[in-house]
């Protein structure tokens, strides 16, 4: 054979990148199904239904669920929030401002708060701050107790994402209110601030999901019966019980706020991206 039969013989063609891609995903949707069917296949959905799907005691949960331990849990959180959020602008003020000593002060917290566990910062409001201060109460009784704990863990995340929102708006929006006559305190007020909860309502809106979740940790406080959150009233219930329908239940009230939430944030971040676009 020739060179000039080797160069007119046809080239073998392999498979292209649109095909490997295509060869790849299937196969990863092949082995998801197979995983799926072997977990469906091996699991015991009777014993599981014993434990977790008793309808009986589902049933005995309605309508303390919804109005004592949701409510509690939806108070609970916003309580928490609208601390954090007031508390985490306070903070992002001072780690911009000008002032050394209000820059360190503010860094100091927000490494601190970041860094310890929110258990701890419950623990904390609930046991030192009667020991450091006796015969003092934090007004609002539980809830109080709860407002603070939730506040001071919220605030230091909330701080640097308001700092980020604030040094995300152009610099001569600043300049332009002060040309106009605004003091520094009225155009931050009025001019900057509107405009950086603006950029910045996604995240804090993803942080009051997390809010929702820590309000959990308020059987640390110790709380009465009225008082009691979703996980505390399901974890009451299940030893009552001793079943856990109640826990599945107090799961599934957490999932009709957090879904609705979470899908609010993902609508607000496309449309943001949109508008940046």
């Amino acid at each position: 054979m020739t060179d000039t039969d080797v160069r007119l013989q046809p080239k073998k063609k392999g498979l292209t990148r649109r095909q490997k891609r295509r060869l790849s995903r299937g196969a990863q949707y092949a082995v998801f199904v197979a995983a799926v069917i072997a977990f469906a296949a091996t699991a015991d959905w009777g014993r599981l239904q014993n434990q977790f799907a008793q309808a009986d005691i589902a049933k005995q949960m309605f309508p303390d669920v919804i109005t004592l331990a949701l409510k509690n849990t939806v108070l609970y959180t916003l309580s928490g929030f609208v601390v954090g959020l007031v508390l985490g602008m306070v903070i992002a003020l001072m780690r911009l401002s000008s002032v050394g000593p209000y820059r360190w002060v503010a860094s100091v917290y927000i490494e601190i708060f970041r860094g310890l566990p929110a258990l701890l910062i419950f623990i904390f409001v609930g046991v030192a701050v009667p020991l450091a201060f006796p015969g003092t109460e934090i007004p609002g009784g539980t809830y109080g107790k709860v407002a603070l704990a939730l506040g001071l863990v919220s605030a230091a995340y909330m701080a640097e994402t308001i700092r980020a929102g604030i040094q995300a708006v152009p610099k001569g929006q600043m300049e332009a209110a002060r040309s106009l006559g605004f003091s520094p305190a009225r155009a931050m007020v009025s001019i900057i601030l509107p405009q950086a909860f603006r950029i910045i309502l996604p995240p804090l809106t993803n942080e009051l999901v997390l809010l929702f979740k820590d309000s959990s940790l308020v059987l640390f406080l110790g709380v009465t019966l009225e008082e009691r959150e979703l996980s505390k009233y399901g974890r009451d219930l299940a030893s009552t019980t001793a079943n856990s329908t109640p826990i599945l239940v107090a799961g599934l009230c957490y999932l009709l706020v957090t879904i609705p939430l979470s899908f609010v944030v993902r609508r607000m971040e496309s449309k943001s991206q949109e508008a940046i676009r």
